[in-house]
């Protein structure tokens, strides 16, 4: 069963401090260039500029990420799974497929015996949160 509904939250995008760290290297023409623009004020920062850069090019491809996202049944945005979440599935006999671009998430509370019960598989474009214990439980059926 793909969820993507009932008590879940979807949120279309992150806000303020929820948000992923990564890691780009550049040129030192290139960061000279951020750097000048950063001076000069286009810019309050690198992050500013690089965030801005982003979302631009995510704009000019939005029709595009849509489009996959219908077409692969992917949830967009956050989907939290509680450990009643899970236990109702159980309860129910369903297996949940998680397919998110975004963030998915299971509570810290989830046992890695329940995960295993529960959830078929996992597919996350962005980020996924869970215990150690329940991603290496899961790490054959992520994706």
């Amino acid at each position: 069963m793909n969820v993507g509904k009932g008590a879940l939250m979807l949120v279309p995008r992150s806000k303020g401090g929820d948000t992923e760290k990564i890691t780009i290297n550049l040129g030192p023409v290139d960061l000279g260039q951020i750097d000048l623009l950063v001076e000069e004020g286009f810019y309050s920062n690198r992050t500013d500029l690089i965030r801005t850069a982003i979302r631009n090019q995510l704009a000019v491809h939005a029709r595009a990420v849509n489009e996959t996202v219908t077409r692969r049944a992917l949830v967009l945005g956050l989907q939290h799974f509680s450990r009643q979440d899970l236990e109702a599935a159980q309860a129910a006999n369903q297996l949940l497929d998680i397919h998110v671009l975004g963030l998915a998430s299971i509570a810290s509370d989830v046992s890695p015996e329940l995960a295993l019960a529960t959830i078929q598989s996992v597919v996350v474009l962005g980020a996924f949160h869970a215990s150690a214990a329940v991603k290496a439980a899961l790490a054959g059926r992520i994706r």
